[in-house]
């Protein structure tokens, strides 16, 4: 049996390469037409075996290895050597910021795919249970609540959602003890308020692994995961990941949208109004980027401003909701068209 199993793992192992676990991003049209339905399908939280391991097989890949248990389960186990190889984790790596990107939004692609796991990288929901009422993605008494709230007991273990390298861990003002980790696809996972941190910069984690304890450090109201998607700096939310209710992970590819970022977009909102909206979002933008603005300089008026500009005072007044009587102030800007 022993043969067999390592014969069948030699087979699927021998096309794994350092490219293969490695971000893939190609166009969402493409995406459609070769990605596997299953990639687009639901994933169950990995359940890591509480048996011992017993003995550890090789395969064609040296760095990849296949790790038995007395319960004959098994699972891959990747050299964090071999992982860490990736750029991911060298380019805007720091310890001391929650933000080490500094990307312009504007500079983002619009969409583009990201694998989220292979048949080698693995999920586990990092906290099961329902997302808090008022700790969803979003505004939270007008300030921007960046991921989502899951209530639980202070002691409860918190697991590393993906494989990867922990980036932060540290007590850090209204998050309390934080942990960050970045991964494989450069999506970074944040855990915040937790009463115990068990990791430290720079350990290598792998997925379902217990990386601290649930609690209220920081600014809390009560035990619970504060836990933050982000992707080149920029949060999203969680939800449109993971269905913490039932701790699937909800696809295994990722199409993530540059619009997510936008604090008001959150995975409960209505798909098929989305779908809907999606031709007046590109009306918006075409209009957004037929704009014109000027610049207020000493001795403009509004209408040497219409004159130069093609259009009328009460064009200006109606674009920029003041009066014909309004002082302008020199520096400010007004929209002209």
């Amino acid at each position: 049996m022993r043969h067999i199993l390592t014969a069948l793992i030699a087979f699927f192992a021998i096309s794994f390469t350092s490219e293969a676990v490695r971000p893939v991003r190609i166009d969402t049209t493409k995406t459609h037409l070769v990605i596997p339905r299953p990639a687009l399908e639901p994933i169950k939280s990995l359940v890591t075996s509480t048996s011992d391991a017993i003995d550890t097989l090789d395969t064609a890949n040296e760095h990849i290895k296949v790790i038995l248990h007395a319960d004959n389960t098994w699972h891959y186990y990747k050299t964090p050597d071999y992982q860490q190889v990736a750029g991911v984790y060298d380019a805007n790596w720091e310890d001391n910021s929650t933000n080490p990107y500094r990307i312009e939004q504007k500079d983002l692609p619009d969409e583009w795919a990201i694998w989220l796991v292979d048949s080698l990288d693995q999920y586990h929901c990092p906290f099961q249970g329902s997302v808090y009422h008022r700790g969803k993605f979003g505004v939270r008494r007008g300030r921007r609540h960046q991921g989502v709230d899951l209530p639980l007991k202070t002691g409860d273990p918190i697991y590393a959602a993906f494989t990867g390298k922990v980036r932060v861990s540290k007590y850090w003002g209204a998050f309390g003890n934080l942990v960050i980790i970045r991964h494989d696809n450069g999506i970074e996972t944040f855990y915040a308020h937790l009463s115990k941190r068990y990791v430290e910069v720079g350990d290598w984690v792998n997925a379902g692994d217990v990386i601290g304890l649930g609690g209220s450090t920081g600014r809390s109201t009560g035990p619970h995961l504060h836990f933050e998607t982000r992707y080149n700096g920029f949060a999203f939310d969680p939800q449109w990941l993971i269905d913490f209710e039932n701790g699937l992970l909800r696809h295994r590819l990722f199409v993530l949208k540059k619009k997510y970022f936008n604090i008001y977009s959150n995975y409960e909102q209505d798909f098929d109004d989305e779908i809907k909206n999606e031709e007046d979002d590109k009306k918006e933008d075409a209009e957004r980027e037929a704009m014109r603005w000027y610049t207020i300089k000493s001795g403009d008026t509004l209408g040497r401003i219409a004159i130069n500009n093609g259009t009328t005072v009460n064009a200006l007044c109606r674009l920029n909701g003041i009066k014909p009587t309004t002082t302008l102030k020199i520096g400010r800007k007004i929209r002209v068209r």
